[in-house]
């Protein structure tokens, strides 16, 4: 274990009856850090959660805190409290005895207990509700006191189970400000789970998608947005068309790096690799007439009138509009391509001339944003 790890699982397993929930994870979390576990129902974010946290015993694999083994340890032998997102209050207590209730069984004395309460409340921002109960709290501020009961013990690491679930759009948002704030203030790891991709990319330092029982891709979120491993990384953060053609040509770039002509049925587009990026890492291996699946973001992707570009050359795919659409402060226009299969591109604004039925011609803004994935 590194000096600056605070968490280890090993090869993690969990079975449900017969039905295989984790398959063998391993994942190694730095003191500090802000790690979400990103994916959708099923996928095992919650049996991750609840095996670190002990209130779920894996079938084999091992779990580390702070270098040591605590895989047959007791949840209160872990010091990793977790946040739920019912929130959990004991409605028959005020907010002052919700926060102090675990150092009182902890047996703390009356005095510590107040001023870590008073601490607690002052970090999320509810200094004087300690007499309010849980009933005349809004869901923000049910979600705050959830957060302050957690923090109150001074844990190593926080575990949150879609914690920001059951609130409105807006005050999630704010709440996502708030949590990102209160953990580089506090400096105490988080491990946070969500289906929500932008909340994961809002508050993570790294981001670890989730599926079937395995990590698909782990990284920043620059990684995981601009450069997914997977066509289902691909999809599931953020808008992506997937596109399967081959290679039919192959030309070194002067400044390093190559340009790959890409073959698709509808058409011929570039995939540009500069000299360090990752698709020229992997250059090298494509042969003329490799299969080759790529991932362009929606807005990335640009459709013009056909025929001949700016200029001159007879390049991009041929497709006809079948739909615009104007969503979340962006416009979304669909395309079928020739042959079929179906793309979209996204942009500022809430119209185009573009018509439906018109014949377009498919492209890409930049060349390498074109990111080649695995299927």
């Amino acid at each position: 274990m590194s000096a600056a790890e605070l968490l280890r699982l090993e090869e993690i397993t969990k079975r449900f009856g017969t039905t295989p929930v984790l398959r063998g994870v391993s994942l190694s979390v730095n003191a500090g850090e802000f790690i979400t576990l990103l994916g959708g129902s099923g996928c095992g974010k919650t049996t991750t959660l609840r095996i670190i946290a002990g209130l779920e015993k894996a079938d084999s694999g091992r779990v580390f805190i702070a270098g040591e083994e605590v895989t047959h340890k007791p949840p209160n032998e872990r010091n990793i409290p977790m946040v739920f997102q019912n929130y959990a209050l004991f409605p028959h207590m005020n907010v002052g005895e919700n926060i102090g209730y675990s150092l009182k069984l902890k047996k703390r004395p009356k005095k510590e207990i107040r001023k870590a309460v008073g601490e607690a409340l002052a970090l999320v921002r509810l200094s004087g509700y300690e007499h309010r109960r849980p009933s005349e709290l809004s869901g923000g501020q049910k979600q705050r006191v959830a957060m302050a009961r957690a923090i109150a013990g001074r844990p190593q690491a926080m575990l949150l189970d879609e914690p920001l679930g059951a609130l409105d759009l807006q005050l999630r948002r704010e709440m996502q400000l708030e949590l990102k704030r209160l953990q580089e203030q506090l400096g105490i790891t988080f491990i946070y789970i969500t289906h929500d991709q932008e909340e994961a990319l809002t508050m993570s330092d790294r981001i670890a998608v989730m599926r079937e029982g395995l990590f698909e891709q782990l990284g920043s979120a620059s990684e995981i947005y601009d450069r997914p491993r997977t066509a289902f990384v691909a999809r599931f953060v953020g808008n992506a068309n997937i596109l399967s053609g081959a290679v039919v040509d192959r030309k070194p770039l002067p400044e390093g790096g190559e340009c790959i002509v890409f073959q698709h049925p509808a058409g011929r587009e570039r995939l540009l690799c500069p000299a360090g990026a990752s698709c020229a890492k992997a250059g090298p291996s494509y042969e003329q007439g490799q299969k080759i699946t790529l991932a362009v973001r929606s807005e990335y992707m640009e459709l013009s009138p056909a025929g001949k570009d700016s200029s001159g050359e007879d390049r991009g795919l041929a497709a006809t509009v079948t739909g615009k659409s104007f969503a979340g402060g962006q416009l979304r226009i669909t395309a079928l391509l020739k042959g079929g299969g179906e793309v979209t591109a996204s942009r500022h604004g809430i119209d185009s001339p573009l018509k439906i039925g018109q014949a377009v011609r498919v492209s890409w803004k930049c060349e390498s944003h074109a990111v080649p994935v695995e299927d």
